[in-house]
């Protein structure tokens, strides 16, 4: 399965008017053109009548214009950003339940200390773990947990905000070129 940092991908910011069935429009255009959505994440911004998408596309599924242009024609988006290092400070959440065993449960302790992550719940031969980070760190720990049998998981998808700082171009409707 494609992880968010282990491909050529776009991540956007699409700022839109906080009102019913603005995701399933959006989600309904990226499956209309068959643009792959590797990662996505709402919410509510600040103020109560926007809402925040960050998502992350595979690069190769459409060039960021068709995107920003096709986003663009959709009646409730106010503002697109493209972001991208260096100028982006990303996260992302992985909860996981692993199985534990009393022979493997130290090895599994000390992964979960290593990353800075947490123990959130503990049974008889299982774990649940969380652990925040980048993409690709949220990956590594995924794939070293794995040795030890994922009974479940569930990421959060990417989020992004520019660094401080360092205002992101915003871009212009139809256009991936950014505004001046």
């Amino acid at each position: 399965m494609n992880r968010p940092g282990t491909m050529s991908s776009h991540t956007i910011a699409v700022l839109v008017e906080n009102k019913a069935g603005v995701l399933a429009r959006v989600a309904d255009l990226f499956a209309r053109r068959g643009y792959n959505i590797v990662s996505l994440n709402v919410a509510p911004t600040t103020d109560p009548t926007m809402s925040r998408f960050t998502i992350v596309v595979d690069a190769e599924s459409a060039p960021i214009e068709q995107i920003v242009k096709q986003l663009f024609k959709l009646i409730n988006v106010v503002e697109i950003a493209q972001l991208g290092p260096p100028d982006v400070v990303e996260r992302e959440l992985i909860l996981a339940t692993v199985e534990a065993p009393q022979e493997s449960r130290s090895q599994v302790l000390e992964l979960v200390d290593i990353f800075k992550g947490r123990i959130l719940a503990v049974s008889t031969g299982k774990l649940t773990v969380s652990m925040e980070g980048t993409p690709d760190k949220v990956n590594d720990f995924e794939a070293l947990l794995s040795d030890y049998g994922i009974v479940e998981v569930q990421r959060s998808g990417v989020m992004a905000l520019p660094k401080v700082g360092r205002p992101v171009p915003r871009l212009r409707a139809g256009s991936a070129e950014p505004t001046v």
